[in-house]
């Protein structure tokens, strides 16, 4: 089977379980039904699969847990990658400590040999003194040149490891579904931008974006459609994006962008664009072809102040998003045009 048919039959696969479970459609949810179709994930398919064949149901609280285990299995990778390592030294050091041992060993043979030439020597007793030190040449060349091989061994082994190291943190940082940033790494990279912005007086912004009428390409289309609205923002995003800044998925149909050393005007203008980027593209059903329409985002821009922490600038932005979501979408809305008007109460 094809790759793109296989991925299409599973997506089949978790929709109808998720239907069949009563399963709120959520993009979360899909993620986990269609990790459990894949059986990626073997203890999550366990875990499904047995709550499936006892019907228990699939409460709000199972769901939160089921999704911390899919969390859990990159930090599990990380032990055991972490353990590989650890267990390597180990045995580097008694390689090492067997080899100091083996040279103290040798060096005492030669300081035997030296003293042994200090005194009358017969020919058969220079003899004997001389095949002596040539064994044990020998012998510790022999060893030099094994422990060359071990130690040459564990390095490319190690270096493999660390190989696997950083592709089990990327893939801890990266949302699965989008290919972008995950929650847990903007949380990290908020921390640092906030960090940098107080230490150096840097300028630094945030952009807090939703997807207008998510929930009706849900309904009309299917969850394969919003999945694929979800990766078209999320590329208008990385399309936009520099390298210092972090485009991420902040949670369901929401997304978040930090920019370094820009300030309000400038964030303004970056938003503006992604907004017409996103406005430009047209959503096609990928099995027939059909033009389902246009997306539209709705963004909230605030700048990190003095007295700013990640959560009060994390919430200024969503305040502006609130605004722009309810004063006709498909708008950006800062701060400071936030500050000049009253809001406008939800619907």
């Amino acid at each position: 089977m094809h790759s793109q048919d296989r991925e299409q039959a599973l997506a089949k696969t978790a929709v109808a379980l998720m239907g069949d479970c009563n399963v709120l459609p959520s993009p979360e949810n899909y993620e986990l039904f269609y990790v459990y179709a894949s059986g990626a994930n073997a203890e999550l398919t366990r875990i499904i699969g047995e709550m499936i064949n006892q019907n228990r149901p699939f409460t709000p609280s199972a769901l939160a847990e089921l999704r911390a285990l899919t969390e859990q299995r990159a930090v599990k990778a990380m032990e055991e990658v972490g353990a590989g390592i650890s267990g390597m030294l180990d045995m580097v050091l008694e390689k090492l400590e067997a080899a100091g041992k083996h040279a103290g060993d040798y060096g005492r043979t030669l300081s035997e040999v030296k003293g042994g030439l200090g005194g009358d020597q017969s020919p058969a007793g220079l003899h004997k003194l001389v095949d002596g030190l040539l064994g044990a040449t020998r012998a510790m060349e022999e060893r030099t040149k094994n422990l060359e091989g071990e130690l040459q061994r564990s390095s490319e082994q190690v270096s493999e490891l660390k190989v696997q190291l950083d592709d089990v943190r990327k893939e801890s940082r990266i949302d699965q579904l989008t290919g972008i940033a995950n929650r847990k790494a903007f949380d990290a990279e908020v921390q640092a931008a906030i960090k940098d912005a107080a230490e150096t007086g840097d300028a630094l912004s945030l952009l807090m974006c939703d997807i207008d009428h998510f929930k009706s390409f849900n309904d009309s289309w299917g969850h394969q459609t919003g999945d694929q609205v979800l990766r078209l923002v999320a590329n208008c995003l990385s399309e936009n994006v520099k390298g210092r800044d972090t485009a991420a998925r902040y949670g369901g149909e929401e997304f978040v962008v930090i920019l370094r050393h820009t300030g309000l005007e400038g964030a303004l203008n970056l938003a503006n664009q992604i907004r017409s980027t996103v406005e430009s593209k047209k959503l096609v059903k990928k099995s027939t072809g059909d033009i389902l329409g246009r997306i539209t985002i709705s963004i909230g821009v605030a700048q990190f102040g003095p007295a700013d922490q990640a959560e009060t600038l994390v919430q200024r932005a969503d305040t502006c998003l609130y605004q722009a979501k309810h004063t006709g979408r498909n708008r950006v809305v800062g701060e400071a045009e936030l500050a000049a008007q009253p809001q406008t109460d939800a619907a």
